[in-house]
């Protein structure tokens, strides 16, 4: 397992699951600081998944409206749909994102520049 880092997106990812080995799941755990927000983004040609692990949050997908999330939720983003993330509590949000197939870089769009 590698050290937690900042993504630019805007919050820390410590990756569990990512090698070419294994190309048919990744699994990172996702760390937001308190009143931090990820920015718009989408992946292509990967359906992820946020499973909320700690702390309060409002999640945005696609043209949905935002809904209210916490420990338990699941949150299904199909692939090329926008997303984000907000930290609406008190503490840190943590979550798994669990993407099919495996997170690579290259498939990552910001839709913020």
């Amino acid at each position: 397992m590698t050290s937690e880092y900042w993504f630019e997106e805007g919050c820390y990812i410590l990756e569990h699951l990512n090698c070419a080995d294994d190309p048919a799941v990744s699994v990172a755990q996702a760390r937001v600081p308190t009143g931090g927000q990820t920015r718009w983004h989408r992946l292509h040609g990967i359906h992820e998944r946020y499973i909320l692990l700690e702390g309060a949050g409002l999640v945005e997908v696609g043209d949905a409206p935002a809904r209210a999330v916490g420990p338990g939720d699941v949150v299904q983003i199909p692939p090329g749909q926008r997303q984000r993330i907000r930290n609406t509590g008190g503490s840190q949000l943590c979550f798994l994102a669990v993407c099919t197939p495996r997170f690579e870089p290259d498939r990552y769009e910001d839709c913020e520049t």
